[in-house]
């Protein structure tokens, strides 16, 4: 092929036009790393004559998707939408139409990935999603390609910035939780309706996504096991603090004998963690395979330019196979039907904050219970009365979940139990 690769791009919201205006900027640069230049042909929107955050030619505006889909000319597709329905049936044609296609669509990707990589590998064509998880950090790719030797072991993350920010602003601030979230909204971190952030949904999505790359077996946003951080207090991170340890919203993927483990939640890190120190809006992802030991991926995980950077460097991958007139090399790896654990069979430590009745006796009580569930406590903390009631902090040693979960059901019926306040689990080191 010669001349230029013809781009149609569905979507000109925030990504969309991160990726209009990175091809502007460097253009001629990545024209010469690809030995022909790109160039967006149709761009469709919902509103043709409504304000953008970048200039493009009016001419190119269409609110006709099949007008850029059924186009012989147009090369690759790129899509930016966001939602499933159209997405996915957009997706689904221009994969028929033999047009490779390179999305950020994390949601489209964990619900409906396995159709979408097997059109995309009945049609001979390629279907990129680098911008999918991390915005602009590279982890699709080198989990696919340079990871490909090794067997993987765990892959953990930070994958959602909103929920980064609001916990490094209560834990260097002191500020609660509902206030940091309104501060996040004001400056565009959160949604006007940020649950998909704050109850581990988004994460749980991109987690979907990596165990399913990580160990080659389909892991569906329905597998992952999620809980969010509105329960996460000031005092839930200084105590933690005091204990050396930092609050963040995890995902958490690990493979053993029995099966693949995934999960979304709040979790204690060791101080010393390299996860720890990812603070505010920035995302980074920890794995560790049999040969390359441990590595992070840290950087942005969302925005304009940064996302754009891995949708572009997706239609740099798919050009640059158009050239060599070979495509869909790299297909679907999910090549195993590996169980998905039960979250109650986990294995891990857990933080626990209760407010008891002062009175003698009480410690024995909850320990008793917590014995008979075979539940190990490594340390117990009394940290302050409010009123009558003192407050407890326990650390466990490594327990299953079920039977952590049999002993809190027991421990809230206790009539010297006020409050079970916070459970939360304890991950990244063995020592407490």
């Amino acid at each position: 092929m010669s001349g230029p690769v013809n781009i149609g791009l569905l979507g000109l919201g925030t990504v969309g036009s991160g990726v209009v205006r990175l091809l502007q900027q460097n253009g001629a640069l990545i024209a010469q790393k690809l030995g022909r230049p790109l160039k967006i042909s149709r761009v469709l929107v919902r509103e043709r004559n409504r304000p953008r955050q970048v200039e493009v030619d009016p001419t190119l505006l269409t609110t006709d998707a099949d007008g850029i889909i059924n186009d012989p000319d147009i090369h690759i597709i790129v899509e930016v939408m966001g939602g499933t329905d159209a997405a996915r049936e957009y997706i689904l044609k221009a994969m028929e139409r033999g047009k490779s296609v390179v999305t950020a669509n994390k949601d489209l990707l964990a619900l409906y990935g396995k159709e979408l990589f097997d059109a995309a590998a009945s049609n001979g064509v390629d279907l990129f999603f680098e911008a999918s998880v991390g915005g602009g950090i590279p982890i699709i790719r080198p989990l696919k390609e340079c990871l490909a030797g090794n067997k993987i072991r765990q892959v953990m993350g930070i994958v959602n910035g909103t929920t980064n920010y609001i916990l490094t602003k209560m834990s260097r601030e002191g500020r609660d939780f509902q206030e940091v979230l309104r501060e996040a909204q004001d400056l565009g971190y959160a949604e006007a309706d940020p649950a998909a952030d704050i109850e581990g949904d988004d994460a749980a999505r991109k987690m979907a996504i990596l165990a399913s790359i990580a160990f080659n077996t389909r892991v569906t946003y329905s597998d992952v096991y999620r809980e969010g951080i509105s329960r996460i207090t000031t005092q839930d991170i200084s105590y933690a603090a005091d204990l050396g340890y930092v609050i963040k919203l995890l995902g958490i993927a690990r493979e053993d004998e029995e099966g693949i483990e995934v999960r979304v939640h709040p979790a204690l890190l060791p101080g010393n963690h390299p996860l720890a120190s990812v603070n505010d809006v920035f995302n980074a992802i920890f794995i560790e395979g049999d040969a390359v030991g441990e590595a992070m991926f840290y950087g942005r995980g969302a925005g304009s330019m940064p996302t754009a950077s891995a949708v572009v460097g997706d239609i740099i991958e798919a050009a640059r196979n158009l050239n060599y007139q070979t495509r869909g090399r790299i297909t679907c790896t999910c090549f195993y039907d590996k169980p998905i654990k039960p979250v109650g069979t986990i294995n891990t430590k857990y933080y626990l904050r209760l407010l008891v009745v002062d009175r003698p006796g009480v410690l024995a009580a909850i320990a008793g219970v917590f014995g008979d569930r075979e539940v190990s406590l490594a340390s117990v903390i009394q940290e302050r009365m409010l009123g009558e009631l003192a407050e407890l902090v326990l650390i466990t040693h490594r327990v299953r979940e079920q039977n952590l979960q049999d002993a809190l059901k027991v421990l809230a019926g206790l009539p010297v139990v006020k409050e079970i306040a916070c459970v939360v689990r304890v991950e990244g080191g063995e020592n407490v």
